[in-house]
C-alpha cells in the first residue's frame, strides 16, 4: 500500500490519492461490453450461449430449485453451513420486514385538497449474484430476500458456474431459503444482456426485466451502465462495481483487527480497493505489518496483494480530518475503529454502510447482520444508498380534491400557469373553480 501524507498534497494531489483503479473505466471494456450487448439484442438466447462458452467454458443453463436440489444441497452441506444460511436469512428478513416502506396518510395542505404517498412493488427484477473467483452465495440472500419482501412478482437471479459448469450446493440452499423456484447459471455481461433484452435457451426463457440489481466486477459494471443507457433499457440499483473499503483508526486502534479488515475486503478482486486513514504513523506502521503477516496464511494471498498494490495509507492530522477524507471518498464500506467511534458517525455524510466500533466487523454486515451488502462504490454513496426494500418498489402520489378545494387551489394554479405560459393549463384549472 501506498504511505502518503495528506498535509503534502494540493487540491489536485488529493484527489489523485482517492482515484479509483483504472480498469474500472477502462476503453476495452467499455468496447467489449458494447460489442456484447449489439450481439444479444441482434441473436439473443444463441448470441448468450456463445458468449457464455467462450468466457466461461459452459453454456446458460436453469437450474429448478425442486424439493429433491434442495434435500441433495443440504446433505452435500455441514449442518454449520445450513444452520448459518438460515440465521441470516432470518436477519435480513426481519431487518427488511422492518424498514419496508408504508403507505401514508393524507395529508390535506389546503382544506379540500389532500395527497398521500402510496408504494407499489416492480414488477421484474433482474439479480445479478457474482460467483467467479468466490461464489458470494451471501450475495443471492441480500438481494433475493429484500425483494421478496417488497413484493416483487418475478425475480431473476443469474449467476456464474462452478468451474464444472455446475452449481454450488449453498447456492441451491440459499436460493430455497430466499423463496426462489430456479436460478441461471450465467456470468458477466452477457448476463446482464439477456436481463435487459430477453434470451430463450433450450431449458427455457429469460424475459426482459425492469430493474437490475447486484454487485460485480468491472464488466458487469459496466453493462449495468450501457443496459440502462438504452431507450426503454431497465433501470439500475446503484454503481456496484468492486468492493471498496476505508478504514478509519486512531492511535488506540488495534492493528490485527485493522489489518484484518482491510484484507477482508483486499481478497474479493484485484481491482477491490482498501484505504487506510489514522493520524498515528506508529499505528499505520502497524497495521501495516501485521497486514503483511496475515497476508502469507491466506488462500486468496495473491488476490489480495494486488488489490493492495492500489490502495493506500494516509497519515492525517486528527481524525477530524478523517472523517473529511472519507466524505471525500465515499467508501462503499466505512470502518470506524476509533475510541469515540459512535460520535464520528454524525461526521459522516457519504457511505454505503458504517461499521462502528471494534466489533463491528464488515464481515458481520456481509452476511448476516440483516442490512443488505449491495452497497454504492466509485464514490456514488454520496448520492445513492445501498439496497433496501425500498429499492425493489416505486412510490405514487396519490391527489384527492373536494369541490370546495378546488374552488380554492385552481385560482392559485391558474395563475402560476399563466405565468409560465401555459393557457391550457390554466383553463384546466378555471374548469374547476365552479358558478
Amino acid at each position: 500500500m501506498r504511505l502518503i501524507d495528506w498535509s503534502t498534497l494540493d487540491a489536485q494531489g488529493r484527489l489523485d490519492a482517492l482515484a479509483r483503479p483504472v480498469r474500472r473505466s477502462e476503453a476495452r471494456v467499455t468496447d467489449v461490453v458494447r460489442e456484447i450487448f449489439d450481439d444479444v439484442q441482434a441473436r439473443g438466447g444463441a448470441a448468450v450461449a456463445d458468449w457464455s462458452l467462450k468466457l466461461d467454458g459452459f453454456t446458460p443453463r436453469r437450474i429448478a430449485v425442486t424439493p429433491e436440489a434442495v434435500a441433495a444441497a443440504r446433505d452435500a452441506l455441514p449442518p454449520t453451513a445450513t444452520r448459518s444460511l438460515r440465521i441470516a436469512a432470518e436477519n435480513i428478513r426481519v431487518f427488511h420486514h422492518a424498514t419496508r416502506p408504508e403507505d401514508t396518510p393524507f395529508f390535506e395542505t389546503t382544506p379540500g385538497v389532500r395527497s398521500r404517498l402510496v408504494w407499489r412493488p416492480i414488477g421484474a427484477a433482474g439479480l445479478y449474484v457474482p460467483g467467479g473467483t468466490a461464489p458470494l452465495v451471501s450475495s443471492l440472500l441480500m438481494l433475493a430476500i429484500p425483494a421478496e419482501v417488497a413484493g416483487v412478482r418475478q425475480r431473476v437471479v443469474v449467476t456464474p458456474p462452478a468451474k464444472d459448469g455446475g452449481v454450488r450446493p449453498a447456492m441451491i440452499y440459499a436460493a430455497a431459503e430466499a423463496g426462489l423456484d430456479a436460478l441461471w447459471l450465467i456470468g458477466g455481461a452477457q448476463a446482464i444482456a439477456a436481463l435487459t433484452f430477453g434470451a430463450t435457451f433450450d431449458d427455457g426463457a429469460i424475459e426482459p426485466v425492469d430493474k437490475l440489481f447486484g454487485p460485480g466486477n468491472a464488466w458487469v459494471a459496466e453493462a449495468k451502465k450501457q443496459a440502462a443507457a438504452l431507450p426503454r433499457g431497465p433501470a439500475v440499483d446503484m454503481p456496484a462495481g468492486p468492493s471498496e473499503l476505508l478504514v478509519i483508526a486512531d492511535r488506540d486502534a488495534d492493528p490485527k483487527i485493522a489489518a484484518a479488515d482491510l484484507l477482508s475486503q483486499a481478497e474479493h478482486d484485484a481491482d477491490a480497493q482498501v484505504v487506510l486513514v489514522s493520524e498515528s504513523r506508529a499505528n499505520i506502521a502497524a497495521i501495516l505489518a501485521e497486514v503483511e503477516r496475515q497476508l502469507g496464511t491466506l488462500p486468496r494471498a495473491d488476490i489480495a496483494r494486488a488489490s493492495l498494490a492500489g490502495g493506500c495509507a494516509i497519515r492525517v492530522r486528527d481524525i477530524a480530518e478523517a472523517c473529511e477524507i472519507a466524505n471525500l471518498y465515499a467508501p462503499e464500506h466505512l470502518a470506524l475503529q476509533t475510541v469515540d467511534a459512535e460520535a464520528l458517525v454524525d461526521r459522516i455524510t457519504a457511505a454505503g454502510a458504517v461499521f462502528v466500533g471494534p466489533y463491528a466487523a464488515e464481515t458481520l454486515g456481509d452476511y448476516a447482520a440483516g442490512p443488505s451488502h449491495v452497497l454504492p462504490t466509485d464514490g456514488a454513496a454520496r448520492t445513492f444508498g445501498g439496497i433496501t426494500t425500498a429499492s425493489f418498489m416505486t412510490s405514487m402520489s396519490v391527489q384527492s380534491v373536494t369541490e370546495a378545494g378546488a374552488r380554492t387551489l385552481a385560482p392559485v394554479a391558474a395563475h402560476l400557469a399563466r405565468l409560465e405560459g401555459l393557457e391550457a393549463h390554466a383553463r384546466a384549472a378555471d374548469l374547476r373553480r365552479g358558478g
